[in-house]
């Protein structure tokens, strides 16, 4: 292990940090404010992907793909909202489930009878397709880097617009007490249609950014969507602070686990059985500190005033 490695596994565990947090933050405002557990916010993610690719195809510009994709993933979240997911607020969490869950399976069918179950690619673009030299003989891709900056922007602009702006200030009321925030004569609807939107948006930015680097598949927002909710756990329900923070920490634990775990058993017992319980470890690391901070915080490290 050198350092420049330790290095490049970090910012790889920012890189996913930030993902996971633009993922969790329109999740954790739909279950904190509204209450509502929706299965299918991966799928945004995956859509946003789909969208970008899409669009690229037609315009050949990746900035206009991306607004683009935005503004479709923008609608097709409202859709979903005004059409299905409305209709479950006042039903049980266990009838959210099942819905959504049916939502995730009609949508990645959907997308495959579109697009096809081939993996798709979207061009990264041409100002950001070099490497910057980390150390002698060590390159880091500009766009990891990029993705790295805008998540960072992406959750100041969100802290800024939850803390300093009115609707920011109902979204924290709603996600203190929904209910006396409706009775103060605030349309809790149209509250919870901006806020849906708004998390279906930052889904598929994160799609968008990711599609350059992995392939874009059916199914791809389903890992993504566990480790988003173990995300929300971490942070504490509603609380964009937490989401940010559980996101980083969650992005360098799992990436410097999987990177370093056989490194570091190696100290304490033969390569061999090292080799073998490394991968293992590894793969539970996330859920061993989502159980520590269970038990040491059971709301979460920041969760939202009144939980």
């Amino acid at each position: 292990m050198t350092a420049t490695l330790f290095f490049v596994q970090v910012l790889n565990g920012l890189q996913l940090g930030v993902l996971l947090f633009l993922i969790a933050a329109g999740l954790t405002l739909v279950f904190g404010v509204m209450d509502f557990i929706n299965l299918a916010h991966g799928v945004q993610y995956m859509l946003g992907a789909y969208l970008a690719v899409a669009f690229y195809g037609v315009v050949g510009n990746f900035l206009f793909a991306l607004i683009m994709a935005l503004l479709a993933s923008l609608a097709f979240g409202l859709l979903l909202e005004f059409l299905v997911f409305r209709h479950l607020y006042e039903r049980d969490h266990l009838d959210q489930v099942i819905a959504t869950f049916g939502i995730i399976l009609f949508l990645n069918h959907a997308v495959r009878m579109v697009w096809g179950a081939a993996p798709l690619t979207l061009p990264m673009p041409d100002a950001f397709t070099g490497s910057v030299l980390l150390a002698p003989g060590q390159l880091y891709p500009v766009w990891r880097l990029v993705i790295i900056a805008s998540g960072i922007a992406v959750a100041g602009g969100l802290y800024l617009l939850v803390t300093h702006t009115r609707i920011g200030m109902l979204v924290r009321a709603g996600a203190t007490n929904a209910r006396m925030v409706s009775a103060l004569g605030v349309n809790i609807k149209r509250l919870f249609m901006i806020v849906f939107g708004f998390g279906t948006m930052l889904a598929g930015f994160a799609g968008v950014m990711i599609a350059p680097i992995i392939s874009v598949e059916p199914g791809m927002g389903t890992n993504i969507l566990i480790l988003a909710f173990v995300v929300i756990v971490i942070g504490g329900i509603g609380s964009i602070r937490g989401a940010f923070v559980a996101a980083l920490l969650i992005g360098l634990v799992d990436t410097l686990g999987r990177s370093f775990s056989i490194d570091v058993l190696r100290l304490v017992m033969a390569p061999s059985p090292a080799r073998t319980v490394g991968p293992a470890i590894a793969s539970i690391l996330i859920y061993v500190l989502m159980a520590i901070v269970l038990f040491l915080r059971p709301a979460g490290l920041f969760p939202a005033r009144g939980r």
